[in-house]
């Protein structure tokens, strides 16, 4: 039975790796969570700097570590990562 308490957590849907990834944006920016929406750029919308993002990825992978194990973002990824919804769907197709 201990093998398996692993595969016991359902794999996260989209929608709970958005509200993750909006509650870590409010907590980082300082921002309220529901303020931030799918469509945002980092940016342009948030004004979210570099730093920030740093902040966001290693929130996601310490979140992520224990669902998905050695779950990274790889750092040329980030690059890719301008809005949101990038960020959405990057973890979300990395833990599919």
């Amino acid at each position: 039975m201990p093998a398996e308490t692993h595969m016991e957590q359902d794999p996260l849907g989209r929608d709970a790796i958005l509200q993750l990834i909006k509650d870590r944006l409010g907590e980082i920016l300082e921002i309220d969570p529901h303020t931030v929406n799918e469509g945002d750029s980092f940016a342009d919308d948030l004004d979210a700097d570099s730093l920030a993002l740093i902040e966001l990825v290693e929130a996601i992978e310490e979140e992520l570590a224990e669902r998905s194990v050695d779950f990274r973002i790889d750092d040329e990824d980030l690059e890719d990562l301008k809005s949101v919804r990038d960020a959405v769907d990057y973890v979300f197709s990395r833990l599919s």
